[in-house]
Formats: structure tokens, sequence, C-alpha cells
């Protein structure tokens, strides 16, 4: 799982021009800010559900908001749809049915776009996932985070272990493609508990898995009243036995904490998260929803109202966007950098010129320091994050920060 709001800060306005000659694939986010309960450790936006959820207003408010952006993304095609959160699963079959059917009545969808839901294991139902599939879900993520009691416990998730692979037994049943969220240096949490988990995920053969480490993000419970967390040390020896267990099962790992399982002809890797970080757009519509809109002479963010109530209340009155920024053109090397170097595979350098509108040569110093510092390679046609430059992702994205 990634959410757009953790993709970089707004920036401030500049009206530099951008000099695209063309534009890179459009994708769209939709954020549902309602969970259950929220979890210590999460920052993403969103509310535990106290009074129910207004969800026919609020599909409608979604539909309001895609309208109202259509004129910035006229005549392009979305190549993939990620429903997050929150728990989108909270949320009818009906519902999604009728979102997914007002999207295409009103944007070219591409015939073979992915389109994801985040779920909760707390919220399968047969049935209802079954509908999710008839109305055009084609992959699931699941929050399973851990396969431990204890360790689900101390997360404050609402689910257990049977309801785990409970999720995953019905998600396999309908969906051929589908994804497992877990973290590890979780609290109190030994090697071998981790390898436990990995071990279960594995097994319970899933297209994708997500492996984050835990992190105590400000403005959560856990940044207040911080556990006891594994040592530097032994996270990292469990960061290197998840990459070689899954590569010994087959995985390729494409991204900082994305696996997918290797295939001759289908290709597993999140389509959605790959166009985040190869610096793709993005509409995002939703509560506190974040995007990333590019034009030929410029590249704007923009963001939602977080609070639910705040949004379907502009919503109501023709508009919930809280602020549109264009990108200056000198953070534009430290943006692109941001999201293409998550990737083990870097990116082609004939992408950063495609993706900024900017030369090469606007990084080519920074680019050769990182490799005299061995965080970096290249050759005639692309640049990689070394094995190094993977262990220190954020000294190596710093290399980039604009004056």
């Amino acid at each position: 799982m990634l959410s757009p709001h953790l993709l970089g800060p707004m920036q401030t306005v500049s009206f530099s021009q951008s000099g695209l000659t063309a534009l890179p694939p459009l994708a769209l986010y939709i954020h549902f800010p309602w969970c259950v309960r929220k979890c210590p450790y999460c920052d993403f936006n969103s509310h535990a559900v106290k009074d129910g959820i207004p969800e026919q207003r609020y599909i409608d408010a979604l539909i309001a908001d895609l309208e109202s952006n259509l004129p910035q993304v006229w005549g392009r095609s979305v190549s993939s749809i990620f429903m997050g959160g929150g728990t989108p699963s909270l949320f009818s079959a009906a519902s999604m049915d009728r979102l997914l059917e007002a999207i295409r009545a009103r944007i070219k969808l591409n015939p073979d776009a992915e389109i994801t839901l985040e779920a909760n294991p707390g919220t399968f139902e047969v049935e209802k996932f079954a509908g999710y599939r008839a109305a055009g879900i084609n992959r699931l993520s699941i929050g399973i985070q851990s396969f431990n009691a204890t360790h689900l416990s101390a997360l404050g998730r609402i689910h257990n272990r049977d309801e785990a692979l409970r999720a995953i037994e019905i998600a396999a049943q309908h969906f051929d493609n589908f994804n497992l969220d877990l973290m590890y240096a979780l609290p109190k949490q030994t090697l071998a508990e981790a390898e436990a988990d990995i071990d279960q995920a594995i097994a319970c053969g899933s297209t994708h898995l997500s492996a984050y480490h835990l992190t105590l993000e400000p403005n959560t419970l856990f940044h207040r009243y911080p556990p006891a967390l594994p040592d530097d040390d032994l996270a990292a020896d469990m960061q290197e036995m998840i990459e070689a267990k899954l590569a010994q099962a087959g995985f390729g790992h494409y991204e900082t904490s994305a696996f997918y399982k290797q295939h001759p002809t289908k290709d597993h890797r999140s389509q959605h998260n790959l166009n985040y970080w190869q610096f793709g757009d993005y509409l995002g519509i939703g509560a506190g929803a974040h995007g990333k809109i590019s034009f030929h002479d410029k590249i704007i963010r923009q963001a939602r109202f977080k609070q639910p109530t705040e949004y379907l209340a502009k919503m109501a009155m023709g508009s919930a966007l809280q602020s549109e920024e264009i990108i200056e053109k000198s953070a534009l090397p430290f943006e692109f950098m941001l999201n293409t170097l998550r990737l083990t595979g870097g990116f082609p350098i004939a992408l950063f010129s495609e993706r900024t509108g900017l030369p090469m040569s606007k990084i080519v110093y920074e680019i050769e320091r990182a490799c005299t510092e061995g965080l970096l390679e290249r050759d005639l046609h692309h640049v990689r994050p070394t094995l190094k430059g993977q262990r220190f992702l954020n000294v190596l994205m710093e290399r980039f920060l604009p004056d």
C-alpha cells in the first residue's frame, strides 16, 4: 500500500515553464476516510466511525468531485484506480458499483485498467467481496500487518489471525491478483516472529507483498507514547531475512517495500503505485486526497479538505479543493528523485526530461557525487540505487534537495 499524501510536501507557487513535450500516464486515487478504529501507528487521514457513515452522500460527493476536475484532465485516459483509506471495504458493493459506473461515464478508463480496493480483514464477507469483483474491482490490497495475536493487539488491529486467514481465502476465491500488507520491527518483535509472519504470507499464495518497517510518525499515539521497538541492527536483520525469503519464493523486489510474484506472462507489480514512483500523474478525489497533474507549461499539486464533514460541506458548495499550487522548477529534481529512487531498478535517463521538462544536466553533478559515494550506479541508459543506496535511501534522496 501507498497513500498520495506521503509523496512530498506542497511547494510554493511559481509560474515558471515546465517545458513538457508529452503528458505522463494518469491515475485516479479515491480516498475513503472512515475506519472502525484508528490504529495507534497510523498517520493517514482516517477517522473512527462514531455515528455511522453517510455512504450515499459521500459517493455523491466523490462523483461531483470528479466532475468538477474534469476540465484539468480532459481528453486523457485513466490507467489505474486506487481506492484507499481509511477502510474502503466498509462501503457496500452496490456503492462501489455506482461509483465505478459514474467514473466510466465521465472519463475514459483503459480497458485493462488496474482497479484496487484496500480492505481490512475485519470487514470481509463472501457476498460483499463477490459484489466488489462484479463491480469491476480486479485487485485487492489487504491490511494484514501480522499473523501474530500479540502483535495484532499491540498494533490496534480489529482482526485476529483466523480472520486474516479467512479474509485471504475469500480474496483468493474472487481475485487472482491481491496484495498483502505486512509490517516488521513491531513492538518487542523477535526475528523468529518476523520470519513466521513472512512464511505465512508466502504460503497464502498472494501475487504481491508489501513489507513495511514500522516507523513512529508524528501525530500518532505511538509517537506520543513510543513502544519498545527492535533496535536498528535487529530491524536490519529482519529486512534482509524478508528480502531473502521472498527472493527464494520467486518474488521480485522492485520497490523499497514492494515485492511481486514473478510470472512468465503476467506483471503482478502494482501498476498504480508504479505510476507514482515513475513521477506519473494522479487525480485525487475524496476527503484529504492529494493529486499531481501535469500540463505542458506547469505541474501542479492539489489537496482536498481532510475532515469528512468539512469535505462534504465544501463539495455541497461546489468544490472541496483546499489548495492548488504549482511546483517550483527548482523543486522538480528532488520530487522526481523522491519517487523514482524508491525503485530498485531506478529510472531510464530519458524519463527525467520526459516527466520534469528539465534537461538531465540539472542533476548531473548530484548523480556523479552519489555514484562516487557508492549510493548510485549509472550507465548510458539508466540510473539506479546500489544496495547501499537502497539501505540508506534517505541519505541518497538528500543529495537532490534544492538549495
